[in-house]
């Protein structure tokens, strides 16, 4: 059993305590007090279903602290996940919050190894080494779905750590032991090759959203049936089915600046297909948008602002690029967003109540389509053909 601390309790931070808490000794620590209260009282702070079961069922070896110093004490190995949101200024991910960290840990727990979990710009790694003057900083990407992440960490399609010698090979035995699958693929890579599968990974994801919802934009303007098309083409065993049901947009925490932050490292490089895979998100939104105010609606109703089902996190969620988009030709829009308290969202009413939002919109937009929204079906402006995330 390992004593193991876990900087961060926001989507990669909580599966990856719980993940490890199953089998080590782990402490989890936040800036938010909320967070840590919650944790300590066998609530998930964000939203995972399979994670909070598992809070609650198993003996889990796991507390939680806002004291960093605390949870570094007598660590062997640190997660560190905190987050690197796109800077549009800085044209690169703010990774203060990552730096910060490893900062502490090295003046803490010099000891230590430092994994980095946070997704950071190709070549942040190696930078950090130079400067601490240390090769025990580990860059480990992730590869989590929003509101599924414990079920990914406990069966990974893969662990990849940026470290080839025993440092690295620590964490790879840390986290396929801790992990259901023991067969699982572990690829050991330099630690910016690391950081390029992360990146690309989830620009090839983006990638293939917007091949799929260009394809449906063309379906739609040509008045096809998308769906038919869609299934002819991936039966093509070199396709496959996975991601191919069309949406408002590629949207969520990672996809959108993760592809920004590719395109950012490719400033020296040529290219035309990582800015096309940027370019193709708005595009699709303006497609959307297009198609909704052929409708001539007098209210357009904004079926909740999370990207998926089981989640409870709206950053970058495509829907709002769509919102914005009608609301700057004046059509009156209203919001249903059960995971939102607040009574306003980018200007717009957030109505409580489901019946009353049905009621009062006569076009509803739903990136996702829900059962609930069976009996308004003749209202609802969807392109979940296959109703899936």
């Amino acid at each position: 059993m390992k004593k193991i601390a876990v900087v961060g309790l926001g989507y990669v931070g909580f599966a990856m305590a719980v993940l490890l808490a199953r089998k080590h000794q782990v402490t989890a620590v936040d800036i938010i007090q909320s967070k840590v209260d919650d944790l300590n009282n066998g609530i998930a702070p964000v939203a995972d279903f399979l994670a909070e079961k598992t809070l609650n069922e198993e003996d889990l070896n796991l507390t939680a602290t806002t004291d960093i110093e605390t949870a570094l004490a007598d660590a062997e190995i640190v997660f560190v996940a905190t987050p690197t949101n796109y800077d549009p200024e800085l044209n690169n991910f703010d990774t203060t919050s990552v730096s910060k960290a490893v900062e502490i840990v090295r003046e803490v727990r010099p000891e230590a190894i430092i994994v980095i979990k946070s997704t950071v710009p190709v070549g942040f790694t190696k930078s950090l080494r130079e400067m601490h003057n240390t090769d025990l900083i580990v860059f480990s990407p992730e590869f989590l779905r929003e509101g599924r992440a414990l079920e990914d960490n406990l069966r990974p399609s893969r662990i990849v750590v940026g470290d080839t010698g025993d440092f690295g090979a620590t964490v790879a035995r840390t986290l396929r032991e801790s992990a259901e699958n023991n067969n699982v693929p572990v690829l050991q890579t330099g630690p910016t090759e690391a950081e390029a599968i992360k990146l690309f990974s989830n620009t090839y994801l983006a990638m293939r959203v917007a091949f799929f919802n260009e394809l449906d934009s063309f379906a739609m303007v040509h008045d096809m049936n998308s769906r038919q098309i869609i299934e002819g083409v991936c039966l093509d065993p070199r396709i496959g089915e996975g991601y191919n049901n069309p949406s408002f947009g590629y949207g969520g925490y990672c996809l959108p600046k993760d592809t920004r932050q590719m395109l950012a490292n490719y400033e020296s490089v040529p290219q035309n297909l990582i800015r096309a895979i940027v370019d193709a998100n708005d595009t699709r939104k303006d497609a959307i948008s297009n198609e909704i105010l052929r409708l001539n609606p007098q209210t357009v109703g904004i079926y909740r602002l999370v990207m998926k089902h089981g989640s409870d996190n709206f950053r970058s969620s495509s829907i709002q690029g769509v919102m914005r988009r009608i609301k700057g030709y004046g059509v009156p829009v209203v919001v249903y967003e059960p995971a939102l308290s607040d009574d306003e969202f980018l200007g717009s009413r957030v109505e409580k109540d489901i019946e009353a939002f049905k009621g009062e919109c006569d076009v509803i937009l739903a990136n996702r389509w829900d059962p609930e929204l069976d009996d308004s079906e003749s209202k609802v402006f969807t392109r979940d053909l296959f109703r899936t995330d």
